[in-house]
């Protein structure tokens, strides 16, 4: 499921925003900057990595990722077999940098995972390792954890292996410039490959009842001094490269589960009361939803672009709670499924950015190797949960924070004009509250009004409030 809302801000371009983004950071008690001895010892750590004996470097990787990304976990090089598909996706190994105990790895679990606010980012470990020597950056050789999946010809995996091996990643290259040489037919032949395997892998999740939300992604961006607000929907060559890390975490789980030792990524099913409302919305919307029609099946038959589907698709989000980390040693917990994929999966691969994966990572080329989990990951197992749901706690707060105030930057100006929107939501216990989406420029705001909100209506929405410094953005609908 995708629901991020990507931030492009120069902080530098406006300094109500590097005020604001200051406050932020100090309101939520973010670091500004890795301790000296931190830094020192990942520096001494990227001049002296541990080097696997197994060299990989012939493989013809390369990374894809948002433009001017340095911090690239992973590189792919996907192709045809005679009975199907064979994936290839390193992984930066952090412990080849990394030791249990040292002060790198002390800061990276009191941090949990990379804070993004805009082109900010607040790492999880120094730039040093992650934009430097533990990246997967072209042309370099690194330590990485190579995985090899093999998939018949209907793109289920057959067979997995990962084991630490030299890699050296071809190319660094970005969605946009890819998706434009793909659509004009001038892209290298192994994206039409991974466009294959892509599209077999979303089948799949299709029939096994999982369910993604296509919300339009909001972005903020600054251009010659003016800040713009935008909806941007997902390049079909992203939802391929998801589908891959999908399918290399939905491995890692399975390597774990079999050996009845790691760590799950979990999501409950919709409670039945939830999805009973979600009815009550689609009837007010005027969207009709077959009762023999499944909840997975109804997301899919919405349309993103149509107000109204987004209105409902915002709704359908409120059923998608209660995700958790589930440690197991020994039985496997009797949640163990993640509902939005209707299967068992696991955080795997971006060690450089969030903590829990650089122990699957452990785990699984241990199992591979068909040696013992080492004590420092299993000593550190129980912890993960309650670290990573602080820390993901605290990068939802971050980027809605940030979020808020690049809006009200950019609407300070217009404080009493008038903007078309829809209403997407109406508050349970007060229907003269409710959220309003207002598509040019592109905001998510709080609307309120004297009488009941039409749900899912079009409506033109004044401006009452832009405020930076208290970083609220709000409308009233005027009829």
């Amino acid at each position: 499921m995708s629901t991020t809302r990507r931030l492009h801000i120069k902080p530098e371009a406006d300094a109500a925003f590097s005020r604001g983004l200051g406050e932020i950071q100090r309101d939520l008690r973010l670091p500004s900057a890795f301790p000296p001895e931190v830094e020192a010892a990942a520096a001494a750590a990227a001049a002296e990595p541990r080097w696997p004996a197994l060299d990989r470097s012939d493989i013809a990787l390369v990374t894809i990722d948002p433009a001017g990304a340095m911090d690239l976990d992973q590189a792919m090089y996907v192709e045809r077999t005679d009975g199907g598909y064979r994936v290839h996706y390193a992984i930066a190994d952090v412990a080849a940098f990394v030791s249990a105990g040292d002060p790198v790895d002390l800061e990276a679990h009191r941090r949990g995972e990379t804070l993004y606010g805009g082109e900010t980012k607040i790492p999880l470990h120094p730039r040093v390792l992650s934009e430097g020597a533990a990246s997967l950056l072209p042309g370099q050789l690194r330590p990485a954890l190579l995985w090899t999946i093999e998939l018949d010809a209907s793109g289920e995996g057959v067979a997995v292996d990962v084991r630490r091996a030299k890699v050296r990643s071809r190319a660094r290259l970005d969605y946009e410039s890819v998706q434009k040489r793909l659509d004009a037919g001038t892209a290298e032949p192994m994206w039409a490959v991974l466009r294959e395997i892509g599209e077999l892998r979303r089948q799949r999740e299709v029939a096994r009842g999982g369910v993604s939300l296509p919300l339009p992604e909001q972005e903020v961006s600054v251009a010659d001094g003016r800040w713009m607000l935008a909806f941007r929907a997902r390049l079909p060559v992203e939802d391929w490269n998801e589908q891959i890390s999908l399918l290399t975490g939905m491995a890692a789980a399975y390597l774990m589960v079999q050996a009845g030792v790691g760590i799950l990524r979990t999501l409950p099913p919709p409670d039945p009361r939830a999805l009973a409302r979600l009815r009550l919305t689609a009837r007010a919307l005027a969207i009709d939803w077959p009762a023999a029609l499944d909840y997975p099946d109804f997301i899919r038959s919405l349309d993103p672009s149509n107000s109204l589907h987004v209105a409902m698709l915002t709704a359908c989000t409120s059923v998608l709670r209660g995700a958790g980390y589930a440690v197991f040693n020994g039985a496997v917990p009797e949640q163990s499924m993640h509902s939005a994929l209707a299967a068992q999966y696991t955080h795997a691969t971006a060690p450089l950015r969030r903590l829990v994966d650089r122990y699957v990572g452990e785990i699984c080329v241990a199992l591979c190797a068909k040696q013992a989990v080492p004590e420092w990951v299993l000593a550190a197992l129980p912890g993960l949960p309650t670290t990573m749901q602080a820390c993901g706690h605290r990068a939802g707060q971050y980027e809605n924070a940030v979020l808020n105030l690049a809006e009200a930057v950019v609407l300070a100006p217009r404080v009493g004009e008038v903007f078309p929107g829809a209403i997407v939501e109406v508050a349970h216990d007060d229907p003269r509250k409710g959220t309003v989406i207002v598509r040019e420029p592109a905001i998510e705001a709080t609307v309120s009004s004297t009488a009941t909100l039409p749900l899912g209506a079009d409506v033109q929405v004044n401006l009452v409030q832009a405020d930076p410094v208290s970083r609220t953005t709000r409308f009233e609908w005027v009829g």
